[in-house]
């Protein structure tokens, strides 16, 4: 049916199915009559008699001035996503349905969504079951609009904390970030084996191929300096997860592998993904990114060789429309404009779209306590303990007064990290808003003042904030960072901000060359602890700053990244133990600047580790977390087995609170030509067990899991070689041959 269709279709309407020139949300108007289309939108279908693909129609923030007013409720989004497919119905030759593709990073970016933790939160949950649901959440609501994609981010790793878009990276770690992933393609398409579509599921577009998360310097789209060995071993792993799981789409990156931009770069789009990965979907531009490429090139040029290298879908850029020039001119053979296409057209019969298969009324099956509980849950198992004196949990056995001070605790956006839409502050819980639902309950007064901005001081605040200290039991402090944009905050053609607002320390262009807290928190916290009082600190940010030189000032510290619009609630029940911390670092947290690149895996070389005036080793690696309770591991076995070994043992619940461990097995000492890494992440499980409770716990390690690349860079299996069981404060050795 697809090939007699690409039959029918002139150079043209081909050319239109490759084009998301659009911004979506200037393609209708909301007047005092209701919805209108406009002649924006309608200009482009006249252009191509054909519109393949629209991005963002239901997007909502700052940079796309659609608010509360001006945007999309969900029953209105609706109702011109159906516009949007009637108008291309009635207004072109071969009626062929539009793709409309939103960003859902952490929910769905426009209005009436569930804003979830962002990824760097998320990772530090090591609970990808659980990502997984939150994410078939976001495809529900997705569907419901009329929306047919979910753009999210999940290949890119966090090598350099620096990078303004740490904060949608799941780890540092590629088989973590791979779990992560293949839970994020579950959720939002269901199982792979499914023909077409369940009518509340929607495609993953997984973003950014490749090596995103190395670029130079922290800085954003910058050059990545990298071999293929590593860009196999580290960055490619959670493509293949995505593959694996039925992902049909990804998105390119912006920089370059070994001096080739990503977006035309035939061996990496082609070669390493087609060929020798197995992906069989459509890889997508990002924003304006091959314009960036025609400066130099020109117009028919890159298109030609964009189409050649295996980029199949534009964003935004006037690159693409040269595609028809392209092939009248020899550039560019049709039959490979033809390739793509069908990509396109394949995309479409996935979600029914041609059959009618999709219902106009699809399955809403989460109710909306089902999705705070779910959301709320996860912002729990994300946070992580890092340091605790006997001061948490906060109980009315031990204190009577609190006091919540910090720039954080009654501003929801500061919590929810970029690429937000705007809220209903109604469906929000601050942090204020939370602790003093808690502390009702819990009998225990609470009082609260801002005591600082994010970035600068508030006149007078300080003094304010250490007599509220003077007359509390305990200040739970926030510190940290905001990714907030507002309308003072200048955007690139691409939604990049090219300059932040005074609370903006995080987000795409917000690179930082200094990972330390705000001078102004600092000066707070410092105050604070002066006052003589018991100090909680709850660290809220998109990426890890530096925490060493607030330890002497703090009794306990909990990291919290950005929980999400349930945070608050979330952050309250931790720190009076409703809930037990069980978050583990996804990602390193460098004691300074100059200690920077502080990831875990290494290659095991013998160097100096330390500086001459710093040490080289940070105080928080990847995979640490306390606990309220304390576990014991033992009868620890492990066996090969057919697929790979399994790792076997019994976990006890020793101390006085229920809680969750992270199991976690490394690989170790397995090549000798090539230089192995210290260690190697090749599996992990995530335990509750009740107090006093003894539970088992199995650990599949795949023998995918256990390979590298010979000298010749081909696949190869470990022969002899450790697995490491570890968690916080465990470690057990077994040598292991196959």
């Amino acid at each position: 049916m697809l090939k007699e269709l690409l039959s029918q279709m002139t150079l043209k309407e081909k050319v239109g199915q490759l084009n998301q020139r659009l911004y979506g949300w200037q393609a209708y108007e909301k007047t005092a009559e209701g919805m209108i289309l406009t002649d924006y939108f309608k200009d482009e279908v006249k252009r191509w008699d054909s519109l393949g693909v629209i991005y963002g129609l239901f997007r909502s923030d700052p940079w796309s001035q659609k608010n509360l007013e001006t945007g999309l409720s969900k029953e209105e989004a609706k109702i011109v996503s159906q516009m949007i497919q009637d108008y291309v119905k009635e207004h072109t030759r071969l009626k062929i349905p539009v793709l409309l593709t939103e960003e859902c990073p952490h929910g769905h970016q426009g209005l009436d969504s569930l804003t979830t933790p962002t990824n760097y939160s998320v990772g530090a949950s090591w609970n990808p079951n659980l990502y997984q649901v939150a994410q078939a959440i976001v495809a529900e609501e997705l569907r419901e609009k009329g929306a047919h994609v979910g753009l999210i981010s999940t290949l890119d790793l966090c090598r350099d904390p620096r990078w303004g878009r740490t904060e949608e990276c799941f780890s540092e770690d590629p088989h973590l970030a791979g779990a992560f992933t293949t839970a994020a393609v579950q959720g939002l398409q269901g199982e792979r084996s499914e023909r077409v579509l369940a009518s509340n599921k929607v495609l993953a577009t997984l973003k950014h191929f490749a090596a995103q998360g190395s670029i130079m310097g922290g800085h954003n789209a910058a050059p990545v300096e990298i071999g293929e060995r590593e860009l196999k071993e580290i960055h490619l792993p959670m493509v293949q997860a995505g593959i694996d799981a039925g992902a049909l789409l990804c998105m390119a990156a912006y920089n370059d592998i070994d001096g080739v931009p990503c977006h035309i770069n035939e061996r990496l789009l082609t070669t390493i993904l087609r060929e020798e990965m197995g992906f069989e979907g459509a890889v997508m531009s990002d924003g304006c990114a091959l314009d960036g490429v025609a400066r130099v090139l020109g117009g028919p040029q890159t298109a030609a060789l964009a189409l050649k290298s295996g980029l199949d879908i534009s964003l935004w850029d006037n690159v693409y429309p040269y595609l028809e020039e392209a092939v009248l001119e020899g550039l560019l053979d049709e039959t490979l404009l033809d390739q793509a296409v069908y990509r396109v057209l394949r995309l479409k019969e996935k979600l029914g779209l041609f059959a009618q298969e999709v219902d106009n009324d699809p399955i809403i099956a989460t109710t909306e306590e089902e999705k705070i509980a779910i959301n709320t849950k996860l912002a729990e198992e994300a946070a992580v303990l890092l340091k605790n004196e006997g001061i948490l949990p906060l109980t009315a056995n031990t204190i009577s007064k609190v006091a919540l001070i910090g720039p954080h605790i009654h501003n929801v956006y500061h919590q929810l990290g970029d690429y937000t839409p705007y809220k209903n502050l109604t469906t929000c819980i601050t942090i204020a808003q939370g602790l003093k639902n808690v502390a009702m309950s819990q009998q225990v007064a609470l009082t609260d003042t801002q005591g600082s901005l994010i970035s600068s001081p508030i006149p007078g605040a300080i003094e304010e904030a250490c007599e509220l200290a003077k007359q509390s039991d305990v200040v739970v402090l926030t510190l940290g960072g905001s990714s907030a944009r507002d309308f003072s905050t200048e955007f690139d053609a691409n939604g990049a901000a090219l300059s932040g607002s005074n609370e903006m320390t995080s987000g795409e262009n917000i690179d930082l060359a200094d990972l330390a807290i705000p001078t102004p928190q600092m000066d707070l916290l410092k105050a604070l602890h002066a006052v003589g009082k018991p100090i909680v600190a709850v660290v809220v940010a998109g990426r890890p700053h530096l925490l060493k030189d607030c330890l002497p000032y703090v009794d306990a510290l909990l990291v919290a990244g950005y929980p999400g619009q349930h945070g608050g609630q979330a952050i309250a029940n931790l720190l009076f133990g409703l809930s037990n911390p069980s978050g583990k670092l996804a990602i390193s947290i460098p004691d300074e600047n100059g200690q920077l690149p502080v990831y875990y895996n290494y290659r095991d070389t013998p160097f100096k580790q330390d500086y001459l005036d710093i040490s080289g080793r940070p105080t928080f690696t990847f995979g640490e977390g306390l606990s309220y309770t304390n576990f014991d591991i033992h009868e620890t076995k492990v066996k090969q087995t057919s697929e790979g070994f399994v790792v076997t043992g019994k976990l006890t619940n020793t101390g006085e609170y229920a809680g969750a461990q992270v199991i976690q097995v490394y690989a170790k000492k397995y090549s000798n030509d090539v230089l192995p890494r210290v260690k190697k992440l090749c599996g992990f499980t995530k335990v509750f067990v009740e107090k006093g409770q003894t539970h088992p716990f199995t650990i599949q390690i795949a023998a995918k899991e256990l390979s590298d690349f010979d000298l010749e860079l081909k696949p190869r299996h470990f022969k002899d070689f450790q697995l490491q069981v570890e968690t916080t404060n465990y470690s057990e050795i077994f040598s292991c041959s196959q």
